[in-house]
């Protein structure tokens, strides 16, 4: 028979483990995503100093859609760490144009800076919160998924229709949606839903990424003479 000091080890051994793990995967998650927001700033900033064109909404859905496909089925190789950079890289490459756009506006440089200080400040303070009260945000999934899809929707039909009132209001509900995103991807680390930190890398950079277009999109409107 299991002695009980024996059976309390093996109980604290088997919570033990799952912690330690999920440590790890937002340990490799954070160091990635840190490189890949600075490989992605790299390319942006090179983008915007040479005047290179924006290569367009349908290349940028077919760039966009196709390395985020390929991440996903090289996610536990090697070659998805390449991947991740070549999907951040060419999201950075179709940032550039869009931040030359806003400098070339009245306070466009106090807009970008805003937009990127809003952007730290609610990813870094989300992300301090889901770490530190291991709350559990699964809840939100459903309706977290459903909200992008309508806003990709909504966002698509602003572009081609030209309705700026529908791409500022899809603007706004991108801040909350991503918002939310950060606060559930973190927390699917945190409780082990998410064990590869490839694929929680692209999630968070999404999130940031399209946070930051949002808020852009929301002071240049506002604050910047747009």
């Amino acid at each position: 028979m299991k002695s009980a000091a024996t059976t309390v080890l093996t109980r604290d051994t088997g919570a033990i483990a799952p912690r330690l793990s999920a440590n790890r995967v937002l340990r490799n998650t954070y160091w990635l995503l840190s490189l890949t927001l600075l490989f992605s700033a790299g390319v942006a900033a090179v983008t915007a100093a040479l005047q290179l064109p924006h290569p367009g909404v349908v290349v940028t859905l077919i760039g966009y859609f196709g390395l985020l496909f390929l991440t996903f089925r090289l996610r536990d190789s090697g070659w998805g760490l390449l991947s991740v950079f070549a999907l951040t890289g060419f999201m950075g490459y179709t940032l550039g144009p869009i931040i030359s756009h806003y400098l070339a506006m009245p306070n466009g440089h106090q807009v970008v800076m805003m937009a990127m200080g809003g952007t730290a400040a609610i990813f870094l303070g989300l992300s301090a919160y889901a770490a530190a009260s291991r709350r559990d945000f699964s809840f939100m999934g459903g309706f977290l998924m459903t909200g992008i899809l309508v806003a990709f929707l909504a966002g698509l039909a602003a572009i081609f229709f030209a309705v700026p009132a529908l791409a500022l209001t899809v603007s706004a509900a991108l801040v909350l949606l991503m918002a939310g995103l950060i606060l559930y991807q973190t927390g699917q680390i945190i409780h082990g839903g998410e064990t590869n930190y490839i694929m929680a890398t692209v999630t968070l950079y999404v999130s940031i990424y399209n946070l930051f277009t949002s808020l852009l999109h929301l002071f240049g409107a506002f604050g910047g003479d747009e």
